[in-house]
């Protein structure tokens, strides 16, 4: 065999990444992928002249994309134009309020004046959360946080600087409640804990930094649209000689002492010196190398939230924006049925997400690609149909409320994502779109290393492992592995 010989499970972002830089290393690399293409949930459809983005729909941190291309001496914007949004997002509250969620810092502060709210208390909360980014993120998001030399390294030393700020005890509704008091920011700011699929009224209010990715940051989409990115690292993996075998699920590895030794396919045995997993975590320990102990304790820790996904094509032009989220009137209720009741609320807040806005072609003329989705519970064996079509009226209800739109009356075409679907389409445990919760002082901790304890060679990516789910942290995961391999 071969001394650098790179196995990867999984063809999703995360894997993706992994594939790419250890062939960067002089690795000879192989991709492990069991569907028929690439992607796991950034994948895309079509349908009667519209295009669909499936999943994630955000792209912050697009310099993690570059990376990957530098590493090569190649140019990004030669494999995919990435356009700056001069909105991040357009939020509609109950009290029938509008606020415009400006790229520009200064914009955004100017829109918040004039909706009434403290412009002096937003700039001073986006400080925080950019002098906590700043000096936390080495740490928690990019190098391993389940190893020593961490904590005495550069990161965890210059994380110190922060360490009185981290409001570790606080959950993100209280802090937000206590810095904008009865505003719609509030709600505005709490939803960033569904980012990692998490509850802001339990989540520690140390995740609020999440809000500096887009409001000191910006937000950009590729010009093609989401599934963009995995086309262009695509096409860069195959120029670097990275092979992929589709339709070929891993069943088992070969192990020797504390070695890896080979990826099993069926009754093929591939041979390897590393071996990077970039499926479900809980899924791996419970059919790929076998952990009963691991994977009971993995299945009893609470599990992110899901999503139900209403895809519609829509024979309208819409004053919306790319992004766009319609608050309901109690957020608490909607979070209490994610992860209490595990059922959908009565009043629903819908994120629609529209690529037309951008690329013009992934609509036919004088129409829209809407992507509604609301936050789901896991699944644990609800009765979809009944939750989708409770929700669908909900959805139908809240547009013609909010936007005055009878959206019924525009639908050309229809496809609905539930988390039952997610869970069978993509390897997600019960449907949960980021793995486990981060409803804990300590659930950044407890997520799963990127390596493993008894294997040296065995290393770990995507959404359900350390740091966490989202393009950006799936890319950051890549990047851990990528420096403990020499």
């Amino acid at each position: 065999m071969k001394e650098k010989v790179a196995c990867i499970i999984g063809a999703g972002i995360g894997g993706l990444a992994a594939a790419l830089r250890l062939a960067a290393k002089g690795f000879d690399v192989t991709v492990f992928e069991k569907s028929t293409e690439p992607g796991g949930k950034l994948a895309q459809f079509g349908k009667d002249g519209y295009r669909f983005d499936m999943g994630p729909s955000l792209f912050t941190l697009p310099g993690l994309v570059e990376e990957l291309f530098t590493l090569f001496g190649k140019n990004m914007q030669d494999y995919m134009q990435v356009i700056e949004l001069p909105m991040t997002c357009n939020y509609f509250f109950p009290d029938g309020s509008n606020i415009r969620a400006w790229s520009d810092p200064d914009q955004f502060l100017d829109e918040v004046q004039n909706s009434g709210a403290d412009r002096h208390a937003v700039e001073q909360y986006l400080e925080k959360q950019a002098f906590l980014y700043s000096n936390t993120a080495d740490f928690f998001l990019f190098n391993s946080i389940h190893k020593p030399s961490t904590y005495v390294g550069e990161a965890g030393q210059k994380s110190l600087k922060a360490l009185h700020k981290l409001d570790v005890f606080s959950s993100m509704h209280r802090r937000n409640q206590k810095t904008f008091g009865e505003s719609n920011l509030v709600q505005l700011f709490d939803r960033y804990a569904t980012y990692n699929g998490s509850d802001p009224y339990r989540a520690p209010a140390t995740l609020n930094m999440i809000a500096h990715l887009e409001h000191n940051t910006g937000a950009w989409f590729p010009a093609n649209g989401m599934y963009g990115i995995m086309s262009a690292l695509m096409k860069l993996a195959h120029e670097v000689g990275v092979r992929f075998l589709f339709n070929t699920g891993v069943t088992g590895l070969v192990t020797s002492g504390r070695q890896v030794t080979g990826v099993r396919t069926g009754d093929c045995v591939y041979p390897a010196s590393v071996v990077v997993n970039s499926t479900d975590i809980t899924l791996f320990y419970r059919d790929i190398l076998p952990n009963k102990s691991m994977y009971r304790k993995l299945m009893k820790r609470e599990r992110s939230s899901s999503a139900l996904i209403f895809y519609w094509g829509v024979k309208l032009q819409s004053d919306l924006d790319v992004h766009n989220i319609l608050f309901s009137s109690d957020y608490k209720a909607e979070f209490k049925g994610l992860f209490k009741t595990k059922t959908f609320a009565n009043d629903l807040t819908l994120y629609i997400f529209i690529t037309k806005k951008v690329v013009p072609e992934d609509a036919p003329n004088g129409c829209e690609n809407w992507f509604v989705m609301v936050n789901a519970p896991e699944n644990v064996g609800q009765d979809w149909e009944e939750e989708v079509s409770r929700a669908r009226k909900a959805v139908v209800a809240k547009i013609k409320s909010v936007l005055g739109v009878e959206i019924d009356n525009f639908i050309e075409n229809e496809r609905i994502l539930t988390p039952e679907d997610i869970e069978q389409r993509t390897g997600s445990v019960n449907g949960s779109l980021y793995g486990h919760s981060s409803n804990s002082t300590l659930a950044a901790f407890l997520r799963h290393p990127n390596f493993s304890r008894k294997y040296r060679n065995l290393f770990f990516t995507g959404g359900s492992v350390h740091p966490g789910g989202g393009i950006p942290l799936c890319l950051a995961s890549a990047k851990i592995v990528d420096e403990m391999i020499v």
